[in-house]
């Protein structure tokens, strides 16, 4: 029996990535709250798991689009002692153009892909600061560095993970948490189905398979990465990219324009 290692708190656990890394982590030795909407697929899902791996595995139903709902997971992460990871993986996807789509959705989207797992981050850092530690799992997208591949208010909501990850890191990298930002490519999952895109007209090797960008994602965990891309050939690519980020630095604000904005003198 793999050794425990605490509790993981996994959302939109009932299909997809969040189902595959629930059952990844109580493969490793942790205990599992699922969070989703949808309480039956839970159930099933953690029965499953109770009986492959002998893990207790909690069901917590909510929606994460709805405020009070979202305080009690919340309530949750500040408050359970054995919680030593959160998964923020909810998420849905609009297909088509911002200026195509109602824009009530594209605002719901925001909801469940930017403003819910904030407020669990933000949760998750005050408990895993009071209870000795943690790590919390951001799943973000490759779309966070290609916005002009996808519909701009999804690719911004994977963006704001990464940025949220990058900088969280720095805020809590001395109190004993880790955090990870995972982006992934295109995955087989339900995600495009319920967005109405069809992923077998995708190129096949572009589509990973779920498992295997799960597995990938947890060992650049194990590997101790902050930014985690698993179908990146060369780690060395995104350390140029950061590099060059990083160079921009000391001249993104500075008491005089650019001289190429000056107006110059008559001659």
């Amino acid at each position: 029996m793999a050794a425990e290692l605490g509790t993981a708190l996994v959302t939109g656990a009932s299909a997809g990535i969040g189902a595959t890394y629930a059952d990844r982590l109580a493969r490793r030795g942790y205990n599992l709250i699922l969070v989703a909407r949808n309480r039956e697929r839970l159930e099933s899902l953690a029965a499953n798991l109770r009986s492959q791996t002998g893990r207790t595995v909690d069901v917590l139903a909510a929606d994460l689009t709805n405020a009070s709902q979202l305080r009690q997971v919340e309530k949750r992460l500040r408050s359970d002692p054995a919680i030593r990871m959160l998964v923020n993986n909810a998420g849905i996807a609009v297909a088509g153009s911002i200026s195509d789509n109602d824009p009530d959705s594209l605002e719901q989207m925001m909801a469940l892909n930017a403003t819910a797992p904030m407020r669990l981050a933000h949760a998750a850092v005050a408990g895993f600061t009071a209870h000795g530690g943690g790590t919390i799992i951001n799943i973000s997208s490759v779309l966070a560095l290609a916005p002009e591949l996808f519909n701009g208010v999804y690719s911004g909501t994977k963006s704001f993970l990464l940025n949220l990850s990058l900088a969280l890191q720095g805020e809590v990298k001395d109190k004993g948490i880790r955090i990870q930002a995972v982006l992934p490519g295109a995955t087989r999952t339900e995600i495009w189905e319920r967005a109405g895109i069809d992923v077998g007209q995708f190129p096949a090797e572009m589509v990973m398979d779920v498992g295997e960008m799960v597995d990938a994602a947890l060992a650049g965990l194990d590997q101790g990465e902050l930014v985690t891309i698993p179908s990146l050939p060369d780690a060395a690519d995104w350390k140029r990219m950061e590099q060059a980020r990083q160079a921009l630095g000391p001249n993104l604000s500075r008491n005089h324009a650019a001289a190429r904005y000056q107006r110059k003198s008559a001659a």
